[in-house]
């Protein structure tokens, strides 16, 4: 029996037009998304600023993102595509602005607010932390940047105050070696208490008798970032920790403090934010994410 010969490939044109018809369904997904925004907007009967924030929300979207992706496309464009729809619709139920600080470097804060927030929503430069929480601190529902490793100033003690915004995200959420947006930021704003989410706790502590020692018996502990304090001789601290977890808690953080010959002056909870999500670099055969 003869062989049948193969099948001929599509043509060109019609793998276009193919191409073409996804192109017009995305598209049209998209109005049918401002559709259903534009009827929620209507269902709260407000255009308050700052109420349509929701870390938590947007946490589990975005894992479950990553969980089902697959195939050729990387998942950092997957990722910015959703972060970029997530927040132009969150701005057109309540506008907002994004307040940067430069101090940790142009290129890289601009990369972050841009892969995360896109263009419509307006960006404000600072050249310091404490001004651009500031600035959020006196508006309704704007959000800042601020570089998470630290800096020379206490931006986060201004977070204390019972009246005062939270730090709500860390950004990137999907970390991975290669991310186009890798500095790691806090967001920090006003959202709804229900809306947050508290997988890992962000604590301002200020201790008496800080030095290299000390650091380096909370580093298996905790995140954190050390700024000194001349007045008690000591340094402000904000630290994350995950007490859901049991991999440090704010109570083991104390007792390493303590333990290591600093005096803890105080401790205020001064926001939360979801665990990273962790992808493994992908290969031909490999684009699987990993959660970490």
């Amino acid at each position: 029996m003869s062989k049948q010969p193969p099948s001929a490939p599509p043509q060109l044109a019609e793998l276009r037009q193919e191409i073409d018809r996804l192109d017009e369904e995305m598209h049209a997904l998209l109005i049918r998304r401002g559709e259903i925004i534009d009827r929620l907007i209507a269902v709260k009967q407000t255009q308050e600023v700052g109420s349509a924030f929701r870390p938590a929300r947007e946490a589990d979207m975005m894992r479950r993102l990553a969980e089902r992706h697959r195939g050729i496309l990387p998942l950092d464009t997957v990722e910015s595509i959703w972060r970029v729809i997530i927040a132009t619709f969150t701005y057109v139920q309540a506008p907002f602005s994004v307040h940067v600080d430069l101090a940790a470097g142009d290129a890289a804060m601009r990369d972050s607010a841009r892969f995360h927030f896109g263009f419509t929503v307006p960006l404000v430069p600072h050249f310091s932390a404490t001004a651009a929480v500031d600035a959020v601190t006196k508006s309704k529902g704007d959000l800042a940047l601020v570089a998470a490793t630290g800096g020379r100033a206490d931006w986060w003690t201004a977070l204390e105050r019972p009246d005062a915004p939270r730090i709500i995200a860390r950004l990137p959420f999907i970390e991975r070696a290669d991310h186009p947006a890798a500095l790691p930021v806090f967001v920090v704003s006003r959202v709804a208490a229900d809306a947050m989410v508290t997988e890992v706790e962000v604590w301002s502590v200020r201790v008496a008798g800080w030095n290299a020692e000390i650091a380096r018996a909370l580093s298996p502990l905790a995140e954190f970032a050390a700024v000194p304090d001349a007045t008690l001789e000591g340094a402000a601290l904000l630290i994350s920790t995950t007490p859901a977890r049991g991999e440090g808690g704010l109570d083991r953080v104390v007792a390493a403090l303590v333990g290591a010959g600093a005096s803890v002056r105080s401790t205020t909870l001064v926001g939360s934010h979801a665990t990273r999500y962790t992808a493994r670099a992908r290969g031909p055969a490999d684009d699987r994410p990993i959660r970490r």
